[in-house]
């Protein structure tokens, strides 16, 4: 049976995505700094959770470790965590872009690098990374999150380029929207309907995506409600 390492859990996208894969038959497991919050999502979704700041080298080892002891190596890994702190670039707390830098990007690296360790030894897997609209467009007062998305997505393209050829599909999602918050969000109404991205809808397109045929593999897409600009 095939699993899946979320990395980054929230109530969100991951909600969506380990739902959408324990459906489908898939072991989950689900990582994240504080785990007490997904304990209702890990008791739905029958996943193995695992404490892990994953921008800490050791605890990223640790985690594929355990991982790999439990359930084998993941056949597919999603990396879907960020931060981000606004201001003007006159102004924004250094300590706080170091922190943006650290957990959008440098974090996906270690879990890009040990995620590629386990599955050149299994011989195949998908890595997938979560961008933003910041990933291909840098907005004023968010130069944090610019550079750690834009920097997630050379790390994803570099990554895509290296493994495909060794059986590894890597793509990386600009998810170029607000992510509607289910059960409830105040910003829907002035989007008119559709007019936030669904994480029901994000997840399928990911599943599809690791399950595309070698022949077509994806290594980028942009997905956008109908009323965002672009």
């Amino acid at each position: 049976m095939d699993s899946v390492l979320i990395v980054g859990v929230g109530p969100g996208l991951s909600a969506s995505l380990a739902r959408l894969a324990a459906r489908e038959g898939m072991q989950v497991a689900l990582a994240a700094r504080k785990t007490d919050k997904i304990a209702a999502l890990a008791k739905e979704t029958k996943a193995r959770v695992y404490a892990c700041d994953a921008g800490e080298p050791a605890e990223v080892e640790r985690l594929f470790d355990q991982v790999g002891r439990d359930l084998g190596p993941p056949a597919w890994v999603v990396y879907n965590a960020s931060y981000r702190v606004r201001g003007p670039v006159t102004e924004i707390d250094p300590a706080e872009t170091k922190k943006a830098i650290l957990i959008s990007c440098y974090a996906g690296f270690l879990v890009g690098q040990q995620a590629a360790r386990s599955m050149l030894k299994r011989g195949s897997g998908s890595i997938f990374f979560t961008g933003a609209s910041a990933s291909v467009k840098g907005y004023a007062q968010s130069a944090s999150f610019a550079m750690g998305k834009f920097g997630l997505r050379g790390l994803a393209q570099s990554m895509a380029r290296e493994l495909a050829p060794k059986n590894i599909h890597v793509a990386h999602f600009v998810i170029d929207g607000g992510i509607l918050k289910v059960g409830g969000d105040e910003r829907a109404a002035a989007r008119g309907n559709d007019g936030m991205l669904h994480p029901d809808h994000i997840a399928e397109t990911y599943l599809h995506i690791h399950r595309q045929h070698r022949s077509v593999w994806t290594w980028e897409v942009e997905l956008r409600p109908w009323v965002e600009n672009f």
